[in-house]
């Protein structure tokens, strides 16, 4: 990160992948690069825990890292536009190039046990994508 201008992408803390874990703290370091002068932004799939405050962020990408989304193929260097006065994410990438880069995975499993995460394994495996409201309520 250093004194470089970034967008940061957080995959893989989504309610199905790990119950989507508080992410405040995540965003008072964002917001102490950004007071430094550096431009900051935010890119995460589903619902974020936590604010976003002044960090610009896309919130709710689908489809989700866990569903092979888009999300999970950035890697760095990749170009972003994060457009948030029209509510747009553009990829500055050749597309077909995009669409086969390596998925960026990761291991969730020692996520599955300990403060409680057991408790919401259910949630996890029932949770409905972002684009419909990441509920357990719904079908």
């Amino acid at each position: 990160m250093h004194d470089k201008d970034f967008i940061a992408v957080i995959r893989y803390q989504e309610s199905k992948a790990n119950g989507m874990p508080e992410l405040y703290k995540l965003t008072i370091i964002l917001g102490v690069l950004q007071d430094r002068g550096q431009k900051i932004a935010l890119i995460k799939g589903d619902r974020m825990s936590g604010a976003s405050g002044k960090i610009p962020a896309a919130i709710h990408v689908i489809p989700e890292a866990l569903d092979n989304g888009p999300i999970a193929r950035l890697q760095n260097g990749d170009i972003v536009i994060l457009g948030v006065h029209k509510s747009k994410l553009i990829l500055l990438e050749d597309l077909a190039k995009f669409n086969v880069q390596a998925i960026m995975l990761s291991d969730l499993s020692k996520n599955k046990h300990g403060v409680g995460r057991e408790l919401f394994h259910v949630f996890r495996q029932s949770v409905n994508r972002a684009d419909q409201e990441s509920s357990v309520f719904m079908t």
